[in-house]
């Protein structure tokens, strides 16, 4: 009996497309050059379709698969799914959660260090051979400071674990109160910004959330405040950040992720007072292979009638 036909949307390592092939026919749409051509060849056969968190999910693309049954996502954030599609359709959804928390947390960790220390303008410095001349500028520390976390789930809870370990208080805001959070919770986003030093952004994306970030947001952080951002890039008016950060209406951005990533803005770029790293919030050896297993293992669920791992619909 041959095996069902998984579409693939993405580039995906060869540790979670070997397993994969297990229980699967893989065929990279992503990487066909005829994608029509393609797809009229193994239409009839797909039962699962993979990609990763950022992919886009076109529901137009899943119409045209009539024995879809499960989208196994790579990636914790499954904002590119249209979720209500797929419940109407009874396909199933998946993701990654969980295990790559700790490595996201880190990297916020690491911008809001990186942003508080100057540390690639210091960087920058003594490879220029300017130590030789004078020391360094003088930075902030983090003790006493405030941390406010737009989205207290798995992964902010997680950064503010970290950073009370600096000697930081922490704020949050999310669409409520969370029973057992000792933290203290903001009524409005705008109330979050006004008590931060720091504002880190783990809430995920979507049409609810773009945008969120804009410039009376950007106003209330003020000119001493820092944006942190580890969740998705539409968050952010990346214009009205640029204009910020040009401006001094905030101190610094420390930045993981891009509204149109890998396509960077140019002010965002040329602004001095940025961290930008190319989206490696989970990109270690050991996470992405926990999170490639969680995929395969979805998807074997499906197919041999099991219950699923990490559903989310």
């Amino acid at each position: 009996m041959p095996k069902p036909a998984a579409l693939i949307l993405a580039p995906l390592p060869d540790f979670l497309l070997a397993p994969l092939r297990e229980h699967c026919d893989c065929h990279e749409y992503h990487a066909a050059a005829d994608k029509e051509a393609f797809l009229s060849e193994i239409v009839a056969n797909v039962r699962v379709v993979i990609g990763a968190g950022g992919t886009n999910y076109d529901a137009a693309l899943l119409e045209r698969l009539p024995g879809l049954g499960i989208i196994a996502v790579f990636g914790v954030g499954y904002d590119g799914v249209p979720l209500d599609y797929c419940r109407a359709r009874r396909i199933r959804v998946t993701n990654t959660p969980d295990v790559l928390t700790d490595d996201v947390a880190d990297i916020a960790i690491a911008l809001v260090l990186m942003t508080s220390r100057k540390l690639v303008a210091a960087n920058r410095y003594l490879h220029a051979g300017l130590w030789q001349g004078a020391q360094f500028e003088l930075a902030g520390s983090l003790r006493g400071k405030t941390a406010g976390i737009l989205g207290l789930g798995r992964i902010g809870k997680a950064i503010a674990h970290r950073l009370t370990a600096f000697g930081m208080s922490i704020a949050y805001h999310g669409r409520r109160a969370q029973t057992g959070a000792d933290y203290f919770y903001c009524e409005s986003l705008h109330d979050l910004a006004t008590r931060s030093d720091f504002l880190i952004l783990s809430c995920p994306g979507g049409a609810d959330t773009r945008h969120l970030i804009g410039e009376s947001v950007l106003a209330a952080l003020g000119p001493g405040g820092v944006l942190i951002n580890i969740a998705r890039g539409s968050i952010v008016d990346e214009t009205a950040l640029a204009a910020a950060l040009t401006s001094g209406t905030i101190q610094a951005a420390g930045l993981d992720v891009f509204e149109h990533e890998p396509q960077i803005s140019p002010a965002l770029l040329d602004a001095p007072n940025t961290v930008l790293l190319p989206h490696v919030g989970s990109a270690t050896h050991e996470t992405r292979r926990a999170m490639a297993a969680l995929v395969v293992k979805n998807t074997a669920a499906f197919l041999n009638g099991a219950p699923l791992i990490t559903p989310v619909c």
